[in-house]
């Protein structure tokens, strides 16, 4: 069986990064409501963090559904780990306990 999108790309792309958002749209312009509320947190919490623009590419969509095992857009990562999406980061941020080192 082929990869949809090659793990190893998803993988540097993560460890690139300490924060990635895959999701809907661009950094400072969110496609949906969901990645604009992680994007909200972020940048009120002064982060920086990469976007990954999941509409652009549909191969990568379905490919880290499988590779996170999450469903559904955006999914965050946080120093290589998988956090998971709006609901997590929102609860997070709302007790404090999204903290970066």
């Amino acid at each position: 069986m082929t990869e949809l999108y090659p793990h190893s790309v998803i993988k540097k792309i993560i460890a690139d990064h300490p924060i990635v958002i895959f999701g809907k749209g661009n950094q400072g312009q969110p496609m949906c409501g969901f990645t604009a509320k992680v994007q909200a947190v972020f940048e009120e919490l002064g982060l920086d963090y990469e976007m990954v623009n999941i509409l652009t590419d549909q191969n990568l969509r379905e490919e880290m559904k499988t590779f996170s095992d999450w469903p559904t857009f955006p999914q965050v990562y946080l120093n290589g780990e998988f956090l998971g999406g709006c609901d997590i980061i929102l609860e997070m941020h709302e007790n404090g306990q999204f903290v970066v080192e």
